[in-house]
Parts: C-alpha cells; structure tokens; sequence
C-alpha cells in the first residue's frame, strides 16, 4: 500500500439501533486508497458497501474508528465542516442520478459551485468544459425529464465533477442503465482515472468491476480481501 494514502479507513465499524439490538452494517473495516487509485468495492446486497462508501464520504459517521483524507480526521468534523469537505473535494455519482428536474442540464451541474461560491462567468465556462467532456455539449439546456438514463448519469457526473473534487464515489452507478449505456459510463469512469481521478466505485455490474484496477471484496460488513497483491 501507499507510504502516505489519500483514503484511509482504520478499523471503522457503523452500527445502527435496531430495538434492543443492533444491526452491525460495518464491521472494523481498514482500508487504503492511493491517490490515483481506481477501486471497486463488490459484495453480496446487505453486505456493508454502501454504508462503507458513504462513511468515506462524510455522508455518515462511524460508530468507532478513524476515517483520513489527505491525512485529515474527517471523523472530528462538524455537520458545517462536514458539509464543506463534501462540497469541495469530494464528488458524489449515485445509482438513481438525484438530478434536479425543474433545472436544465447545464443547471444541475452549476449548482454545486453556486453553493460553493464561484463566480458567475468561471462556473458557466466551467459547464461548458463539463458537458463537452461528458458528451452532451448540445443538451445544456434539456430537463432531466428530456434526456435519456444515460445521459442523466453523464450529467450526474459532470456535476460531480464540478468543483473539481479529488476523489470520487460512485454507488452502483450503471445500477439503472441497460449494458450498452452502463459501457459508455464505465469508459468515462476509466478516463477519469487515466487522467489523475481517484475513484472509489461501489457495485454489483461485474463489467465495472472488472475496468477498475483493484477489487475489494466485503461479506458480512466486512472487508474479506482488500485487492493489495
């Protein structure tokens, strides 16, 4: 593993109170990811990925254990600093797109730098960069409801991408989307990570799996092999 990892995950558990019990989602997970890292997490359903995932992200808090960023305990955040990690340096690509259907393509993707605080004229020069990369220079101006699954997940990714984060998660992203479109994302994927994206991806699409460069297998909440020759 890498001397100074980007991802670190250090004996991480999440348990969630079920009655007089409690349900043990993660359970003393370590985990590492180098930066330029491409990993996909795999596993049967119910096994932990997602709540994993969304621990790494500062979307949930740990029951116990450590979570780093670029050596930051983003486990000691509050809910503000929180919020401002995930919004700057953290991108977030999710199975059912979460794309605003009132706003047009080109909207959705500016959203998260007007939350963030850019400028007018750099955050429209940044879309277009954005839908050009993506493949869909032409439909700025489509509702969610006029474009097709793939190219609402193109568009999730390109508003994840907007504030230039230096990771990004993906939960079961071709999970909603025929084999041919879930190609085209998994080719996008790999040219992120070609180009310096580190990427951590959560799924069950055994193609997916496959175009990442590690595999980290999860049974029972948790980690069973991390991938690492």
């Amino acid at each position: 593993m890498s001397p100074d990892p980007m991802l670190s995950a250090v004996d991480v558990s999440r348990d969630y109170p079920l009655r007089r019990d409690a349900v043990h989602a993660v359970r003393g997970v370590s985990l590492e990811v180098a930066r330029g890292e491409y990993v996909a997490i795999v596993g049967p359903s119910g096994c932990g990925k997602s709540t994993l995932l969304n621990l790494l992200g500062a979307i949930d808090r740990p029951t116990g254990g450590r979570i780093l960023l670029d050596g930051r305990d983003v486990t000691t955040l509050g809910d503000r600093e929180a919020t401002d990690l995930r919004l700057r340096h953290i991108g977030f690509v999710f199975q059912r797109f979460y794309l605003m259907p009132m706003l047009t393509a080109a909207e959705n993707i500016e959203l998260p730098m007007a939350e963030a605080g850019a400028a007018k004229a750099p955050r429209r020069a940044r879309v277009r960069e954005l839908l050009e990369y993506v493949g869909l220079g032409e439909r700025a101006g489509h509702r969610p409801s006029e474009l097709s699954g793939g190219e609402q997940q193109r568009v999730a990714i390109a508003r994840a991408l907007a504030n230039a984060p230096s990771l990004l998660l993906a939960d079961e992203p071709t999970g909603e989307l025929d084999a041919k479109t879930g190609h085209e994302i998994i080719d996008l994927f790999a040219r992120l990570n070609a180009e310096g994206m580190t990427l951590l991806v959560v799924t069950h699409d055994a193609a997916l799996a496959r175009a990442a460069r590690r595999t980290v297998h999860m049974l029972d909440g948790r980690v069973v092999d991390d991938g690492t020759p």
